[in-house]
């Protein structure tokens, strides 16, 4: 799946909140960051930013207000 579609499904989980996924993705690649383990395998050299957009596009990580 190319990354446009990647963002795109990430962007429909979260009802296309653009702010709330940014803090999503953000708390998500502090969390790898700090040695999580990614939900998603990963091939290559891939950016935490875009493994965190491709967790929750797979709806690996709920993503919730407040």
């Amino acid at each position: 799946m190319r990354i446009e579609q990647i963002n795109a499904k990430a962007l429909e989980r979260v009802d296309y909140d653009r702010y709330l996924l940014s803090v999503a993705v953000e708390k998500r690649v502090k969390e790898l960051s700090n040695g999580a383990k990614p939900l998603v395998e990963v091939k290559g050299n891939i950016q935490p930013t875009e493994i965190a957009i491709m967790e929750i596009a797979e709806g690996l990580i709920q993503v919730k207000e407040g």
